[in-house]
């Protein structure tokens, strides 16, 4: 038997943009990307921390440094610049394998440090 688990997350970003007329999903710092192993194209959830709205679209990767957390399309409606959000990207597995799987987590810390360096 498979299951879903999480396997990254980006845990309380801040959302810099909201861009309603652009087509969906977020668009995130290359950075951030690549500190959570997520993937341009991949399905994610976005939990709202400030309104409790949970939504699922895709990642786009965006420009590298800037810092950039945009929610795109019907999502910006559901995320405003200012709002806390984690990202979550979960995987299929054996249930045995997910016993001893490590999720990559990414925390706030770690997001500033990677954006300032």
């Amino acid at each position: 038997m498979r299951i879903e688990v999480m396997r990254a997350k980006l845990h309380r970003i801040t959302v810099t943009e909201a861009d309603l007329n652009y087509i969906g999903s977020i668009t995130l710092d290359q950075e951030l990307i690549e500190a959570a192993g997520l993937v341009p194209g991949e399905k994610v959830q976005i939990v709202n921390c400030n309104n409790g709205e949970r939504l699922e679209t895709y990642v786009i990767q965006g420009e590298r440094g800037g810092g950039q957390v945009c929610l795109n399309g019907p999502a910006a409606r559901r995320c405003q610049p200012g709002d806390i959000i984690i990202v979550i990207a979960y995987g299929t597995m054996e249930i045995d394998e997910a016993r001893s799987f490590k999720p990559t987590l990414v925390f706030p810390d770690t997001v500033t440090n990677l954006l300032n360096s």
